[in-house]
């Protein structure tokens, strides 16, 4: 399913947020979006999300959802987002409720995606029982099971150390592998961005509009750091004085 946002702009009351957001997302497509902060990434993925209405413009989708998809898009949020008194299974589960599935499929989905995601042997945990890297694979897990045709990640590996950052890094594009699922990934990481995206959207200081769209042209199987690092300096040359201005305004 491919995402479409066509002349987006969002304000709240006199602050201006975003301004003329325009860009496609394809089918099977990951989309980075970076900037300073402040520069409106989680707003434009609540827009994309249906979470807000923007004051401007409309967000579209073209093609059609996976076989047995319960919501077309679906958020991964970066605080894990969990019910701390239910169980791994009874997280995934939530998702599910209210929903027209006979016990017997509910069931088998949720251990399908634990399988998936490694968790099958925990799923009777409670989240205060797991690490942080665990804990953000049952959001993981929990987004898989209803089947979407779109991922809207917001920072979602932000809370975690370097080396389960890097874990989850691989975890996920193993997973993207799989299922070509579309996805706009939100991050202040530019190593994050280059690893994962096919491309990068960078927006400007708020209100955040489109500075660039930067193509990752390199393969997946050759995204080594030192092959990165030109795009990376691109990246960061594009955001660094907006960036250190923003920092200065967050003080």
């Amino acid at each position: 399913m491919r995402l479409i946002v066509e002349r987006v702009s969002h304000g709240y009351g006199a602050l201006e947020v975003l301004d003329d957001i325009s860009l496609t997302v394809e089918e099977g497509e990951i989309l980075a979006i970076i900037g300073p902060s402040g520069c409106g990434k989680s707003t434009l993925l609540g827009i994309l999300g249906g979470l807000l209405k923007p004051s401007k413009g409309r967000v579209l989708t073209d093609g059609s959802a996976p076989e047995g998809s319960l919501n077309p898009i679906t958020y991964i949020f970066q605080d894990f987002a969990l019910l701390p008194w239910r169980s791994v299974a009874g997280n995934v589960a939530f998702a599910l409720e209210h929903r027209r599935l006979g016990a017997r499929e509910r069931e088998a989905r949720i251990d399908e995606v634990l399988a998936k995601i490694g968790l099958r042997d925990f799923a009777s945990a409670l989240p205060r029982q797991l690490s942080g890297g665990m804990r953000q694979r049952v959001g993981i897990a929990r987004a898989l099971a209803v089947r979407p045709a779109i991922l809207l990640l917001d920072e979602p590996l932000s809370a975690l150390d370097a080396q389960t950052r890097e874990i989850l890094i691989e975890e996920f594009l193993a997973l993207w592998l799989a299922h070509r699922t579309t996805a706009v990934y939100v991050t202040h990481n530019l190593d994050e961005a280059l690893r994962l995206a096919d491309r990068v959207c960078v927006l400007s200081r708020r209100p955040g509009r489109i500075r660039e769209m930067v193509a990752v042209d390199v393969g997946r199987q050759d995204r080594t750091p030192a092959r990165l690092a030109p795009l990376r300096e691109r990246l960061w040359r594009s955001i660094q004085d907006e960036a250190r201005a923003a920092d200065r305004e967050y003080v």
